[in-house]
């Protein structure tokens, strides 16, 4: 695949916004590489004098697919974001921006302020035709895979019809980074009783339901559903999502915790834990939240990747590598077409005028 007509496949990072600095960034950038061949060219965007020796020590000084523009500013993550995207213009964050506007690249990917993130690229990108909100998409563990969750913090106050939405830019999602053909849709609720829930969820639950197959909706689906095979894309508001997602983490970062404290207790149990490496190996593998990286924000007119600020090098790079597939999937113009479809079916139509008579 390649990307549209008149966009660059380029990748537009944000050097310099993350906890731990350009020299992480960069060092991503070479694992990245490394580990995937076919990666699309990176832009590193951030100060020229910090980036080009850094580049220089890690071997990457002359590599064909990578490049630096220049930005002499940087948003932190103590800015206030419409502050910060008003005074800062040649910040980093905003040039990376900037560049996926352009056109000179497809995405972008950032570690930064995340209200400055999505404030600027909703202000800068726009939202797509149809979608009034953008809304980010995380990738979470659960039995036999792994699903979707979306509104994972954008959009704390949500409409029904932004639900919808966050259905349609989910299932999307789930098919390029999931490789799910026919995603599996849930509405992320209190109990799958119909008419259980607020309002909110009650009116959605209907209104997806007039979207006929455009979705493959399973239906309210109850918190603890979402960690077993029940679905593979999970749709909540903002403040739920958000919510969700920092309590996985948490969790996950608890369990591999107490279990390495256990394990360790006795001799015996070492001995155990010695022979069971290769599954505890998995396992850790399989919860780390860092395997998918990032979170992209969906529903703009270009494309934008949110990695954690307090991100390592192994965690930029799968975002890198998520961010080159985004690219290649083009998914915004498929995403463009079902919602307008959505729209069509959820949205009160206009009554032509009665005649002249």
């Amino acid at each position: 695949m390649v990307p549209p007509a008149g966009v660059s496949g380029n990748i537009a990072v944000d050097a310099m916004g993350g906890d731990l600095g350009p020299s992480e960034v960069v060092e991503a950038v070479k694992l990245a590489f490394a580990e995937f061949p076919t990666l699309n060219p990176v832009t590193l965007v951030g100060d020229r004098e910090v980036l080009l020796p850094l580049l220089a020590q890690s071997g990457l000084g002359n590599h064909p697919s990578v490049e630096v523009f220049h930005a002499s500013e940087v948003i932190t993550m103590d800015d206030k974001p419409m502050q910060a995207l008003r005074r800062k213009k040649d910040a980093s964050m905003v040039r990376a921006i900037e560049r996926v506007k352009e056109g000179e690249a497809g995405v972008v990917v950032s570690c930064g302020n995340t209200g400055a993130l999505m404030a600027g690229g909703t202000i800068k990108l726009r939202t797509m035709e149809g979608v009034d909100r953008p809304a980010l998409a995380a990738v979470i563990p659960r039995e036999n895979g792994y699903f979707i969750l979306i509104d994972a913090g954008a959009n704390p106050e949500a409409k029904p019809e932004h639900l919808v939405h966050n259905a349609i830019l989910g299932s999307h999602y789930a098919r390029v980074v999931l490789g799910v053909q026919k995603p599996r849709v849930g509405l992320l609720t209190i109990g799958t009783e119909e008419g259980k829930g607020n309002t909110l969820v009650a009116e959605t639950h209907e209104m997806i339901k007039r979207t006929g197959d455009l979705l493959h909706y399973v239906g309210p689906t109850e918190g603890f559903q979402v960690f077993t095979d029940h679905c593979d894309v999970a749709v909540c508001d903002g403040f739920t999502g958000n919510l969700l997602l920092k309590s996985w983490e948490s969790l996950a970062h608890f369990f591999s915790g107490i279990l390495k404290k256990e394990l360790r207790a006795n001799p015996l149990r070492m001995g155990g834990a010695l022979l069971a490496g290769g599954a505890f190996k998995a396992l850790k593998q399989r919860i780390n939240p860092e395997r998918y990286g990032g979170a992209p924000l969906l529903g703009l007119r270009g494309n934008v990747l949110k990695a954690h600020g307090s991100s390592n090098r192994h965690a930029i790079k799968n975002a890198l590598h998520i961010a080159s597939d985004i690219v290649k999937a083009d998914m915004n113009h498929l995403i463009e077409a079902d919602v307008a479809r959505a729209n069509l079916a959820i949205r009160p139509q206009p009554v032509d005028a009665a005649p002249d008579v």
